[in-house]
């Protein structure tokens, strides 16, 4: 088997599919396939980094299950659900990787096995696969368990409606390396924010990117995202509404800066970025009037963990409406 191998991803859905499926949970946080292999551990990313060094508490445990060979396929989450924990884990000082595995240590949630001693099972059907991997981890250790499974829908619908996904996969599927064969059910969400500046296309005279914020309970306008990804005529489009609402930077919510604070999410791409004055002026700011509706997938405490998606304007609703009240927030195991 070569090494180390894309995972198998999935195809994005909105409803829950119906047939011979075995559903899991959707998890919230590092995508990680683990080898074991002459008495060592390899832990790689979904694009082939390594990861063991940041989390050396998880090879320890993967050390421990009697199987001398295997290859999983699994999640890397936090133990207290927080996901800028888990980034803050990617850490290159050895001293702090330490000292971070004891404070915010993080479990293996495995959902698939790709080969066990001398045999490959990339052609074995799921079914199998599940099998062999409860036999595997039937003793394992507490950073290392199996994720939860049904074949009920119903239980599944429930799933889908407390969090924010699901992965729905045929019980004869095979393992397909970067293939989306998998199924990814999420339901969308949206929210009414506050547009209050935007950044400009390198191209083109046309916005990139509009800058969202909602009311904390202060009344204060948080910088929460971005909404982007917008074709040409869309940009066309939004730029028209913008101009007339383009505006100095005095006297505007975000004078002193937003996210000054900064955060290992805020440099995620497409997340809230951090600015402050003194550092170039990267966005246009525009009066605080305009809401858009946008739809998004996953919040970390306060902001967008992705761009969202522009939607349609709002201007029925009050700037001042629009709070984080809206925001679901997945904090803990599946999201």
């Amino acid at each position: 088997m070569k090494w180390p191998l894309p995972p198998m991803l999935g195809k994005l859905v909105r409803e829950l599919p119906e047939g011979e499926f075995v559903y899991e949970p959707k998890w919230d946080g590092f995508r990680a396939l683990a080898l074991r292999e002459r008495g060592k551990v390899d832990i790689r990313s979904r694009h082939g980094n390594p990861l063991g060094r940041y989390f050396p508490e998880l090879v320890k445990a993967l050390c421990t299950l009697a199987e001398a060979r295997f290859v999983v396929d699994g999640e890397i989450v936090p133990d207290d659900g927080d996901f800028s924990a888990l980034m803050a884990r990617l850490h290159p000082a050895a001293s702090r990787v330490e000292r971070l595995s004891r404070e915010t240590p993080a479990s293996f949630v495995a959902f698939d096995l790709l080969a066990l001693g001398d045999a490959t099972l990339l052609e074995t059907p799921f079914e199998q696969r599940r099998a062999r991997l409860e036999e595997l981890l039937a003793a394992a250790p507490p950073r290392v368990r199996l994720t939860e499974t049904t074949r009920d829908r119903d239980e599944a619908a429930q799933w889908l409606a407390e969090h924010e996904g699901v992965i729905a996969k045929p019980l004869d599927l095979t393992y397909g390396p970067g293939k989306r064969w998998l199924l990814k059910v999420k339901r969308e969400r949206t929210a009414d924010c506050v547009v209050a500046g935007f950044r400009w296309r390198v191209d083109r005279p046309l916005p990139s990117s509009l800058l969202l914020g909602l009311h904390d309970e202060e009344g204060t306008l948080q910088h929460v995202g971005v909404a982007a990804s917008f074709g040409v005529l869309q940009a066309e489009t939004l730029l028209q509404e913008l101009k007339p609402c383009v505006t100095s930077l005095a006297g505007h919510p975000w004078e002193e800066g937003f996210l000054v604070g900064g955060g290992n999410v805020g440099r995620l791409r497409g997340a809230a970025g951090r600015w402050v004055p003194g550092m170039t002026m990267d966005w246009t700011p525009v009066a605080p009037v305009l809401v858009a509706e946008v739809g998004y997938d996953q919040v970390d405490v306060d902001r967008f963990r992705h761009p969202a998606r522009f939607k349609r304007w709002r201007p029925d609703r009050d700037p001042r409406s629009c709070t984080f009240d809206q925001l679901v927030a997945r904090s803990h195991g599946v999201a």
